[in-house]
């Protein structure tokens, strides 16, 4: 039985002392809240510390935005997996649309992330999902397909079950549109499948697949019900804390 994953993505937002405003509200909220739903935030890199610092004593996981495929070296700007296991995180988030958009990410960089977070410990969230013109196409589901073989080339049978995956339906990312529950289930069901074809039929089932299109208290219900939405990869709604403390409340009732 997969556990509900609701992961909250605060990109460029919230340096250490908004992040600890952020993260009194939430440990506050989430006192409240039964413990049948893994929860995670994923702060920019300089409030790591300031995460990991206040959620110490609670069961609120931390994560990372982004990591090198380097060990170390002369790449000025950028933060290697071992820093990120050093700092106390458990998760990074792998391929963001926003990575591949404007900072260059390829497949090819990706699965070089991707190996590079399970090597240190690290749960990959690797972010997959088709632009507007894409999809309009019809070409969403062969390009997802493709990403995730990418992503995922010699990912062993073990590791994977270490990696979830985030579908971004790109064009529901921060305009307000968002998939219907039923696009989002069939694409959901597609990756998937995707995943059976490339593991096998039990491992796919034990895969986190995190729906990342602008889910908010309004429509976690029905996104969360489907049957292959194993939670979410919040982005504004993560940046407050009774917004995000309610889609885990909601994601605690469906558990």
């Amino acid at each position: 039985m997969r556990r509900l994953l609701i992961a909250g993505n605060w990109k460029m937002n919230c340096g250490p002392y908004d992040a600890a405003e952020l993260l009194e509200g939430l440990i506050e909220k989430k006192s409240e809240i039964d413990e049948n739903v893994d929860v995670l935030v994923c702060p920019p890199f300089v409030s790591i510390g300031m995460a990991v610092k206040y959620l110490y004593d609670t069961d609120i996981q931390v994560g990372a935005q982004n990591l090198h495929f380097e060990e170390n070296g002369a790449y000025t700007g950028e933060i290697s997996g071992s820093m990120l296991a050093e700092s106390g995180c458990n998760y990074v988030i792998v391929g963001h649309s926003e990575r591949r958009q404007y900072f260059g990410e390829t497949d090819k960089t990706v699965n070089k992330r991707v190996h590079k977070a399970l090597e240190h410990k690290l749960a990959p969230i690797v972010c997959v999902g088709e632009s507007l013109e894409q999809r309009k196409s019809d070409k969403h589901f062969g390009l997802v397909k493709n990403q995730i073989t990418a992503a995922l080339h010699e990912v062993s049978e073990k590791d994977i079950l270490d990696v979830v995956i985030a579908y971004e339906p790109i064009w529901a990312i921060g305009t307000g549109e968002t998939a219907s529950p039923e696009q989002a289930q069939e694409m959901h069901e597609h990756i998937r499948s995707v995943l059976t074809e490339l593991y096998d039929e039990d491992s796919a089932e034990q895969i986190n697949i995190l729906y990342g299109g602008s889910m908010k208290p309004g429509n976690a219900n029905e996104l969360l019900g489907q049957k292959d939405v194993d939670g979410g990869l919040i982005g504004g709604a993560s940046l407050d804390a009774e917004s995000f403390s309610e889609i885990i409340t909601i994601a605690e009732d469906l558990a």
